[in-house]
């Protein structure tokens, strides 16, 4: 993709890419998919006139992670690039992560007691509301600031989700994401033990078990909440950023931290808004729509209830996601991408390797091959099926940004 740089050219046009997180799914109710049984008149009404197609978010049957998934559409090889999700986590709420940091992404878990072990029964402590998560994180930073030599750092998230930061006096090595996550990604089974390979994450283990069993012991009288799972042993990557890859000003509107974080790492400029609700997302991007040229709109819930395995909220979200369409059709981008950094199938409540819906409208579309924004549809588009991260040159390249190749 290097040829890409030669071949940039400045315009006044703007991209808007719209994530609807985990939109991809499977047939599960009438034998249709949340898309297909959402009522959609303006996304039907769009895709008549798109370029519609399927992007493979990593590789052919590989599960990506929500980080792996960003990455592609936003023109980086996952395959090459893997960014811990501690670390996106960790930006994503504000921390500036240092060469002698370790970050990880913590989940308040609900466990209960066999003999004395712990077993997960609630992996994400019923969603507790963020400002419980508030209480709870207040609570143990008073409780624990040092572990050996590693100054602890937390800070809340959303709900459930909370960042710890290990903070040592010399600089980590990224053998510290060999350490495995404490998550049994399951209920009904104990947490896993930390262990990494080599002397440092081998370290970095024994503090994160250390830990995991002072939060336990601080917190064994919480309702829900009495317990945390870590997911995600990280350091900070170096990378070269969007605008320099791409030459695009950007900016990121989301809610959750992770998304701010992974667009955060890739240099585009964090908008922060009041509120969490689309609605709060659309009248952002309209304050700040002569102030960029490139725009990513992210829109979480539609996999926190796929997810959930919870089919008819998955198909509410997408039908109010469809009522806003017209207000964001009205800014007039040059080009509007709508996708999915992966699919996330009711039926399995997890992300899947399955391929992802995507609509590209601008003036240099054939248009025409597909009648709505589905799965199915997106089949018959002209597009195709293509690796994620091919999208943004297609992007660049509808918005005027590229010159020809050769003589």
């Amino acid at each position: 993709m290097d040829i890409l740089k030669s071949l940039l050219k400045k315009s006044d046009s703007k991209i808007l890419l719209i994530v609807l997180d985990g939109i991809g799914d499977l047939p599960l109710k009438n034998g249709k998919t949340p898309l297909e049984s959402a009522k959609t008149p303006n996304l039907d009404f769009l895709a008549k006139k798109s370029a519609l197609g399927l992007h493979i978010p990593v590789d052919y049957g590989i599960t990506p992670g929500s980080g792996p998934g960003h990455l592609g559409i936003f023109g980086y090889d996952p395959l090459k690039i893997n960014i811990g999700r501690g670390v996106l986590e960790a930006l994503g709420v504000g921390i500036e992560l240092k060469e002698t940091d370790v970050a990880i992404r913590g989940n308040f878990a609900t466990v209960k007691y066999e003999n004395g072990i712990p077993i997960v029964v609630d992996r994400r402590a019923g969603r507790i509301p963020t400002e419980e998560n508030k209480r709870l994180i207040n609570y143990l930073s008073s409780h624990i600031s040092k572990i050996e030599d590693a100054q602890v750092i937390l800070q809340s998230g959303r709900e459930h989700r909370f960042v710890v930061v290990f903070r040592f006096p010399y600089k980590v090595s990224s053998e510290v994401e060999t350490i495995n996550d404490t998550d049994p990604q399951t209920i009904w089974k104990p947490p896993l033990k930390p262990e990494g390979k080599g002397e440092i994450a081998e370290k970095v283990s024994r503090i994160a078990e250390t830990f995991s069993q002072k939060v336990a012991e601080l917190l064994k009288n919480e309702p829900k909440a009495n317990y945390a799972l870590l997911r995600g042993f990280s350091v900070r990557p170096d990378l070269e950023t969007f605008e320099e890859k791409f030459g695009l000003k950007a900016c990121c509107i989301a809610t959750y931290p992770m998304y701010k974080g992974l667009a955060s790492l890739v240099g585009m400029k964090i908008i922060n808004f009041e509120g969490e609700t689309i609605k709060d997302e659309i009248e952002t991007l309209k304050r700040e729509w002569q102030n960029f040229d490139f725009f990513f709109l992210h829109i979480k819930k539609t996999d926190s209830a796929g997810e959930d395995g919870n089919f008819e909220l998955k198909t509410k979200i997408i039908e109010e996601f469809d009522r806003f369409l017209p207000e964001i059709l009205a800014l007039n981008p040059s080009v509007l991408c709508i996708t999915g950094d992966h699919s996330t199938p009711c039926i399995l409540k997890a992300h899947s390797w399955h391929s992802v819906p995507v609509l590209i409208y601008s003036p240099y579309v054939l248009g025409g091959t597909s009648e709505r924004f589905t799965e199915r549809e997106a089949l018959k588009g002209e597009l195709g099926i293509f690796y994620a991260y091919k999208l943004m040159p297609l992007l660049l390249a509808h918005a005027g940004k590229l010159k020809k190749y050769g003589a």
